[in-house]
């Protein structure tokens, strides 16, 4: 058997007709860029958190770089987020010339470790960026609290978060501002790039899509800012509304995947993801951890299971950060060398994951892959 890691043309076949119409109808339309589509988008996005105001963008990427800059952070200044994310989260403070401040993880969700703030915020700290690390949110509160004795913004980093609770609260909804990522293996992913900013402040979210458009005020040619070209397009925005309408759905069959695999892996040497008792966790990842990671993802692959490292080079060890840090975050360092991401994409089957269940223990008892 072959179990893909995972399976985005299965995804868009389950929702092809609506899909093809959506993609024809923009095309038919003419109006390629800042149409309707990626306005109605901005509103059915923010009905779907609960009432925000949103401003969608090119990338998550550029959702936290242009947060950033219409907050005004830039050379001089610090933002603290964590080294285990994709480096993308810490790209986007480099962009706008802060410096990034990295801090260690829990080991039991792999997310910030509140506990740990404290010793990393200076006078120079102007924001925080937790990062709901495979759809598992941060423990929100103490990061709220210590940001507010400071009166510093918290951005949560929601791009695999989609539909996440924390307390009862979706995440994206909590901090100051949340930059989302629909990059296509996301939760709710584009068919290419594309991101939003989801704020309450509705100015913020305003300067946000004015940066994203060159800067450019309500009066067009007429620019208010020296800004990007970061706006999302109408192909993008139109498959993402077709996408969002079966967002709940896709996340209950996420959820199924991961109850499953808890059945099937229980009583094996094998430490499955934690779900808090306060959280909500949405399963952008089913990532376990093991002692010999690299043994059992080589066996997997050699029994056609398409497992993953999520992220084998935390940023403190990227060598595009080589002159930045020279630091140890022993649970991060820790972590990167155990865990393994098994497929667990919505579409994925009870017999597939069986296959994932069985490769697993048949290696733990020291047997040769399937088919070798």
């Amino acid at each position: 058997m072959k179990v893909p890691y995972i399976d985005l043309a299965a995804e868009y076949r389950e929702q092809e007709e609506r899909i093809d119409a959506a993609v024809k109808a923009v095309l038919a339309s003419g109006n390629y860029v800042l149409g309707e589509n990626v306005a109605a988008f901005e509103e059915e996005f923010g009905s779907w958190l609960g009432g925000a105001a949103v401003a969608a963008v090119n990338s998550g990427t550029d959702a936290i770089y242009l947060v950033l800059k219409a907050m005004g952070i830039g050379p001089g200044d610090e933002v603290v987020t964590v080294s285990h994310t994709a480096v993308n989260t810490v790209l986007a403070v480099s962009k706008v010339g802060a410096t990034p401040v990295l801090v260690d993880i829990e080991p039991e969700t792999f997310c910030l470790d509140p506990g740990l703030l404290a010793g990393s915020l200076t006078v120079r700290t102007r924001a925080i960026i937790p990062v709901h690390l495979y759809g598992h949110p941060v423990d929100m509160d103490p990061v709220l609290e210590a940001a507010a004795e400071r009166g510093i913004p918290v951005i949560e980093d929601c791009a695999q978060a989609h539909g996440a609770l924390y307390r009862g609260r979706m995440v994206g909804t909590i901090g100051a501002a949340a930059c989302f990522s629909f990059y296509p293996t996301k939760n709710l992913g584009a068919a290419g790039d594309a991101g939003a900013v989801a704020s309450s402040d509705q100015g913020l979210v305003a300067k946000v899509r004015s940066l994203a458009n060159c800067g450019q005020g309500e009066e067009r040619y007429h620019n208010v800012y020296r800004g990007e070209v970061s706006r999302l397009d109408e192909l993008q925005a139109a498959i993402l509304r077709v996408k969002l309408e079966a967002l709940d759905d896709a996340t209950g069959r996420r959820r199924a995947a991961a109850a499953l695999y808890r059945e099937l892996l229980a009583g094996l040497d094998i430490a499955l993801p934690l779900e808090r008792e306060w959280a909500r966790h949405v399963y952008h990842l089913f990532v376990a951890r093991t002692r010999d990671r690299d043994g059992l993802l080589e066996h997997l692959r050699r029994a056609g299971v398409g497992a993953m490292v999520h992220y084998p080079v935390p940023v403190h060890r990227q060598p595009a950060y080589a002159d930045s840090f020279d630091m140890a975050l022993p649970e991060t360092d820790r972590a990167v060398g155990e865990i393994i991401s098994l497929p667990a994409y919505p579409g994925i089957t009870p017999a597939q994951q069986e296959y994932v269940a069985g490769q697993i223990a048949a290696f733990l008892r020291g047997q040769a892959p399937a088919g070798s």
